[in-house]
């Protein structure tokens, strides 16, 4: 079964799709990474100014290690920029920082997408790793098992979708305030429009890559059954 070619048509599409998505961010990042802004300014003050704005003055920004490892941590109220955004003053570090301040406002908010993407981490971590190994474990032991293996793991396309608003939304909130906030001008958005899409459509990837593992376990239960 670990060689099952049948795995490949319900999962290379999505592989195609996630393959072609990482290209393309590299791509756009590479290219926007070397168009400064107009006004010089750093991912990180960029972020600054966007989360003094909308009175965060709790949130810290910070510097953190890795290539485009960018994120925003709700429980210690930190945004944490890689070398590159945090540093950089590129409409690519620009972009990214602003993204990532867009989550900020978001938990600002109470952003139920967001609220409901946290309170899903935990269970969606166990379901990744735990609900496959009880669904190969039941094909041979117990079919109630491999299905509660198989719904473990849906926890985790459940996370995937749910990510889905929430990056979207993030990167919405970004484009506004860049503009509003007077950080770019309109004409600079294309940069930011095609790092940011890139980015978007690697969670796409990523949530369609699940849901097709989905339905491949679900066939391949089903088969079991009928055998």
């Amino acid at each position: 079964m670990f060689f099952d070619p049948m795995y490949f048509v319900f999962a290379l599409p999505a592989l195609l799709l996630g393959l072609w998505a990482q290209s393309k961010v590299r791509r756009n990042f590479n290219r926007y990474s070397r168009v400064g802004n107009l006004r010089q300014l750093s991912g990180r003050k960029a972020a600054e100014l966007i989360l003094q704005s909308q009175g965060l003055y709790n949130v810290n920004v910070e510097e953190a290690r890795g290539f485009l490892s960018d994120h925003y941590d709700p429980r210690a109220k930190v945004l944490r920029l890689s070398r590159d955004v945090y540093q950089g003053t590129s409409i690519a570090a620009v972009g990214i920082a602003a993204h990532e301040a867009g989550h900020a406002i978001q938990d600002q908010q109470g952003y139920a997408a967001l609220a409901l993407r946290s309170a899903v981490i935990p269970t969606a971590q166990i379901g990744s790793w735990l609900g496959p190994i009880m669904f190969i474990l039941g094909l041979f032991i117990s079919p109630a098992l491999a299905w509660l293996g198989l719904g473990l793991f849906a926890l985790t396309t459940v996370f995937t979708l749910i990510t889905l608003p929430v990056e979207f939304n993030a990167s919405r909130r970004a484009k506004e305030l860049l503009v509003t906030q007077n950080i770019l001008i309109p004409q600079e958005l294309e940069g930011v429009n095609r790092v940011l899409d890139a980015a978007a459509l690697t969670y796409v990837a990523a949530a369609l890559q699940s849901i097709s593992t989905l339905a491949y376990y679900a066939f391949l239960l089903t088969g079991f059954n009928r055998d």
